[in-house]
Formats: structure tokens, C-alpha cells, sequence
């Protein structure tokens, strides 16, 4: 799931349901939001957070407890445990096989999927027991191509990195479509089920944008496991 901006306690320009603790909203008004969302989906004090540095690590994850430093992707096997990835612009990557009970979540923007921060998660997971036929991935919120202007030599650096990420925006100018280049890569390594939410995150005044309104907050997306009953 993605949470929106609203339905927390954050005051402008962080309004409202910011979930980001690295961008200068009030630390107790991101906590209040956060206990909130773990409220919300039943998980009590069970979501991991993440110290995203825009990097191509990944931590295996058993516990809840304090933020995991430097790392853009987690996994876990551990049911009832929710995986948190914050964005504002960036592709929040959720993943899962269900059948053989691993799930991540991944931050992937430009830098980081460019690197293979996708491809090294789905590694992860496999080596935890998932099969990549029985991955099935949603591609949350991000900003789109039409929106994602870059100079043409980053177009074209990426597009090396990550095939089909190229595009042209609204204005005619290069531009970026991670969406489009994540999951011609996952399709690519195998994954079959890959969904991706159509919402873009600079036109949707709903969601959080850095592009936009910077400074601004960040929204959370959250995998976990549900336990057995």
C-alpha cells in the first residue's frame, strides 16, 4: 500500500501525512504520523524504516527496531513484519512471493536504478527461497516521463544502465521514465506479474512531490507478510 499527503499532523510545508525524517519536518510530528500508519495497518511498532542514500545496497531484515542506515532495499521472510520505503518523486518498488514467503521494498530512483538496485533485491530474494516466476511487483507512484526532464547526456546514461528508461517529456525535451525501464528489466529477468500504478507524482496534488514543492514530505509504501492464522 501508499499512503497520500493527507490524515496526518504535519504542518506546512510538510502537510500533512508526512512520513520522511530527513527532511525538515518536526521529529515528533513524523513520529505521530508514523505510529499512525502503523495503527492504521495493524502492524503496532513492526515497520522497518529505511536511511535511503540513493545506493544499490540491500539489508535482510528479521526485526523491527532502529532505522536500517545507508540502504535502499529491504527484504524479509519474517511474517507481520511491514517494510517502509519513503518517496516523493522516486519508484517505490514493492515485491512478493507469496508462496514462498519473502517480500521487499525498494527505493529506486535514478542513481539507484541505474546501479541495479532492483535486480539486487530480486537476487535477495531469490537466495531466501523466492522463485522469479512467483515474484509479482507494483511499481507505486513516481514521477512520469512526460515530467522527468533530464540534460540528454543523463537520458542517455541511464538508458545504458537501464534500458527502455529513455522517453521525451510533454515539452519535447529528453527525459526519464524509470517505471518503464524497471519494468522492462524485471520482465527481462524473469518476473512476470509486474504492475505499476499509473499516478504521477508532480500531477497529482494528492501525493508528495519533490520536483514540485520541494521542500516537501514524503509518502511510505509498506510490503509485509501476513502470519499465518
Amino acid at each position: 500500500m501508499t499512503t497520500t499527503r493527507a490524515g496526518g499532523v504535519s504542518k506546512p510545508p510538510f502537510a500533512t501525512f508526512n512520513l520522511g525524517d530527513h527532511v525538515g519536518d518536526a521529529p515528533a510530528a513524523v513520529a505521530a504520523n508514523r505510529r499512525r500508519l502503523a495503527a492504521t495497518l495493524g502492524l503496532g511498532d513492526r515497520i522497518v524504516w529505511m536511511n535511503q542514500v540513493h545506493s544499490a545496497d540491500v539489508a535482510v531484515v528479521d526485526r523491527a527496531g532502529e532505522t536500517v542506515e545507508a540502504t535502499d532495499g529491504l527484504v524479509t521472510t519474517t511474517p507481520g513484519l511491514g517494510l517502509a520505503v519513503v518517496t516523493a518523486d522516486c519508484v517505490p518498488v514493492l515485491m512478493a512471493d507469496a508462496r514462498a514467503g519473502v517480500v521487499a521494498a525498494v527505493h529506486a530512483g535514478r542513481v539507484g536504478a541505474a546501479a541495479g538496485i532492483v535486480a539486487r533485491a530480486l537476487h535477495t530474494m531469490t537466495r531466501l527461497g523466492a522463485h522469479v516466476e512467483d515474484v509479482s511487483v507494483l511499481l507505486g507512484p513516481a514521477v512520469s516521463g512526460r515530467n522527468y526532464e533530464v540534460p540528454e547526456q543523463m537520458a542517455a546514461e541511464v538508458e545504458r544502465a537501464l534500458p527502455g528508461s529513455r522517453t521525451t517529456t510533454h515539452r519535447g525535451t529528453p527525459g526519464l521514465d524509470l517505471r518503464a525501464g524497471i519494468a522492462a528489466q524485471l520482465r527481462a529477468l524473469g518476473v512476470r506479474s509486474v504492475d505499476v500504478d499509473p499516478r504521477c507524482t508532480v500531477e497529482d496534488a494528492k501525493l508528495f512531490s519533490h520536483r514540485r514543492d520541494a521542500p516537501t514530505g514524503r509518502m511510505a509504501s509498506v510490503i509485509w507478510l501476513e502470519p499465518a492464522p
